[in-house]
């Protein structure tokens, strides 16, 4: 296989949403330039981007594949990937390692929410957009109707380059004003017959090639200047002034492709191998340190490590960009991220499954190695000198977790190791190991994620394993003051257990003064503050610790012992057994024993003074509660709203955006467990949400007695 330089090199990101028709784009693409010989089907389970049994088992992409095609003496790198919002952690990767994206709009369906979902990232990456209508020949094709569509969401950059003569079954030609000519095909699509556009077509062809020629003249001040003076520009010239745009995104050009028949296809390939902007026409990306990194065949070597996925009978296959530098095969480089060397003895071009061996890769191209130590995706791999670290790839937050256990609590340790496995094939499945909670959770992007998770675990894996809700992460305060004393006596013979403690708790807040006198019934204690501990808690919020001891009534070898009590009260609160959190305790007096006083008196002491004075502060559950943000259409926006009043959420605001109806709340995380179910259900799969947490609030009293009874039932059974 040639060596490509930088300069031939374009790499290009397949995107859509779910059914738009993307795999089967990619096998029409992958014909076109000769790669294959006969095109897969979805149905018949043979494209080279669907190869792996899960993807087989539901029928549409899971996992992003990467494939080449030499086209026009160039090198495409095209990441198809997976159109399902759950699994757009695959989208975000692939925008970030390469150049274009190529947006898969269906023809039927129009412009539907992930494909705006996918659009807001292109624009947060800055890169150049291409659409690509597809399935036109479907029963409830519109052209026009998509097209308009389009324009009033993405704005009048939208351009058709073509357009059908007709829509439907019926479909078999279109107009080309950048070439200004008819294509049309036969029955099974392939090559097509090139002719002159009919008359009847002429004054509509004009008037969008004249469109046409304004949107690329405006991308640059001297093919502007030549438009104005002869009222036209060459085809060269319209190619140069449609790249500079793109690389602005002043310009986002409109394809027409059947891909199933294969029309259209090829006419496209031709512009992405001719006009889509080159690695080295793009901005620079930068690394860890703030510095440009340009793709210099000539430079310092350096890899991303961008994918990993398990393979029968190769095992972990690692995908990589040549950010720098040129790679060749056997050369040992230094994981900057994760320390060690590794010997890349083997590096392929790949094209689903099939993995060409080559001897080397120039900045800016993509490929794939085996047989790593110990590399993780996010990765960076320098030579020997170089210092240069990637980490430009920021994934969305989780949407919907579970807690996952193995069937049999001995499999614990291998369910551990398959988990972390992975998540290095797809970032967006997080792992957590929660202390508080005592569960494994498993998050994702959605049910259907973690659904596929669990699949290729009983599946591929063998092993067995169950979903549960998660519990809650709720959190103990109190509201007022109040007061508390234990004696903890125990006596077994020789040496007994003897430590008194009393305290007063209350609220805590930032700056309050310190404590002086409280009043409890017809009693007054007056505070005199010797000490105070200050203690951060991990789950949020803060201990305070004032030691107003006085007299000697206990020792100050016992006050650590006590403060291990109240954070033990702290970590398991009263209530529920959750965290507690914004306290501040006053430890005023107690008794100890010349001979019987020691620790753990003092902390048991401690622990149940503590437990009895919190309960008498009146306390309060506190839950989570996020930020959550549904794109709705306008059709179902009644049904959306009155699913999450039930949920019993606080409508923040509504908004209309690009033709979706945006509904912000603040909803409960107990509320949120199977929301993204439920949304999809209510709006056929055409809405989608994204949540952040916002704070914990307090629970309503119906809420806290319903958890306050659940958790004395089950210590009771306990």
């Amino acid at each position: 296989m040639k060596v490509y330089q930088t300069n031939e090199i374009k790499n290009i990101s397949l995107l859509g949403s779910k059914g738009s028709g993307k795999t089967t784009l990619a096998e029409a693409m992958l014909y076109e330039c000769g790669v294959i010989k006969r095109r897969g089907t979805v149905d018949a389970k043979n494209t080279v981007s669907d190869y792996f049994p899960v993807e087989k088992e539901y029928g549409y992409s899971v996992f992003s594949t990467v494939f080449y095609a030499e086209f026009l003496n160039k090198k495409l790198n095209v990441i198809d990937c997976p159109g399902a919002d759950d699994f757009v952690g695959n989208a975000i990767t692939a925008l970030n390692v390469t150049d274009t994206g190529v947006i898969v709009i269906d023809a039927q369906y129009g412009v539907e929410v992930g494909t705006q979902n996918i659009f807001r990232t292109t624009a947060s990456l800055k890169k150049p957009v291409i659409f690509a209508m597809n399935q036109l020949d479907g029963e409830k094709a519109d052209y026009d109707n998509v097209i308009e569509q389009m324009k009033e969401i993405f704005g009048p950059r939208v351009v058709p380059i073509q357009y059908p003569l007709s829509c439907g079954p019926g479909f078999n030609a279109m107009i080309d004003v950048l070439l200004m000519k008819k294509y049309s095909w036969g029955p099974d699509g392939g090559v097509p017959v090139i002719e002159d556009i009919p008359a009847e077509e002429m004054e509509k062809a004009q008037e969008l090639h004249q469109a046409l020629v304004e949107a690329a003249a405006e991308n640059d001040e001297t093919l502007m200047e030549k438009f104005f003076d002869q009222g036209h520009l060459t085809e060269d010239e319209m190619r140069e002034g449609i790249r500079k745009g793109l690389v602005d995104r002043s310009i986002y050009p409109v394809f027409c492709v059947s891909a199933l028949k294969d029309m259209g296809v090829r006419r496209m390939m031709e512009f992405l191998g001719n006009v889509v902007p080159f690695v080295e026409d793009m901005p620079a990306p930068v690394d860890t340190e703030g510095n440009e990194v340009k793709p210099d065949s000539n430079g310092p070597l350096s890899i991303f490590m961008f994918k990993t996925t398990v393979e029968p009978h190769i095992g972990e296959v690692q995908y990589f960009k040549v950010m720098s530098g040129t790679l060749t095969a056997g050369v040992d480089l230094d994981n900057i991220t994760r320390g060690g060397k590794e010997r890349l003895a083997q590096i392929f071009c790949v094209c689903g499954q099939i993995k060409t061996p080559v001897d080397k890769l120039c900045a800016g191209d993509i490929g794939a190695t085996v047989k790593l130590k110990d590399v993780r995706t996010g990765n960076t791999l320098d030579e020997k000198g170089c210092e240069i670290a990637f980490d430009f790839i920021k994934y969305p937050a989780p949407k919907y977790q579970r807690a996952i256990r193995p069937v049999t609590e001995s499999d614990a340790e291998k369910l551990a190791g398959i988990l972390t496995r992975m998540h290095e094939e797809d970032p967006t499945w997080v792992v957590e190991q929660s202390k508080e909670l005592k569960q494994v959770l498993l998050k994702g992007q959605g049910e259907f994620h973690l659904r596929t998770l669990k699949w290729r675990v009983e599946n591929n894996d063998k092993l067995p394993i169950i979903f549960e809700e998660p519990k809650i992460p709720y959190r103990e305060t109190i509201t007022k003051a109040a007061r508390a004393d234990y004696r903890h006596k125990k006596q077994s013979g020789g040496a007994g257990q003897f430590g008194e403690v009393h305290l007063i708790i209350e609220p805590y807040s930032e700056d309050a003064p310190l404590p002086d006198t409280y009043r409890f019934g017809n009693q007054e204690y007056k505070m005199s503050v010797r000490d105070t501990q200050e203690i951060p808690l991990q789950w949020g919020g803060k201990l305070v610790v004032h030691n107003c001891i006085v007299g000697g009534a206990i020792d100050a070898r016992f006050i650590p012992a006590i403060v291990k009590g109240l954070m033990d009260r702290m970590e398991q609160g009263p209530l529920t057994g959750s965290y507690a959190r914004d306290v501040r305790v006053c430890i005023y007096d107690g008794k100890m024993h010349p001979v019987d006083s020691n620790e753990i008196s003092f902390r048991l002491a401690a622990r149940n003074a503590f437990s009895e004075a919190f309960r008498n502060a009146n306390p309060k559950v506190l839950e989570p509660v996020y930020d959550v943000d549904v794109m709705v259409p306008a059709d179902v926006m009644g049904d959306v709203m009155s699913d999450l009043q039930g949920r019993r959420a606080i409508i923040m605001g509504m908004s209309s955006e690009n033709g979706f109806e945006k509904i912000s709340a603040k909803v409960p995380l107990k509320e949120m467990s199977s929301y993204s179910t439920a949304l999809s259900s209510i709006t056929g799969g055409r809405s989608s949400f994204t949540m952040k947490f916002a704070g914990y609030e307090l629970t309503p009293g119906d809420v806290q007695d319903k958890l306050l009874k659940e958790y004395a039932e089950k210590n009771t059974e306990d």
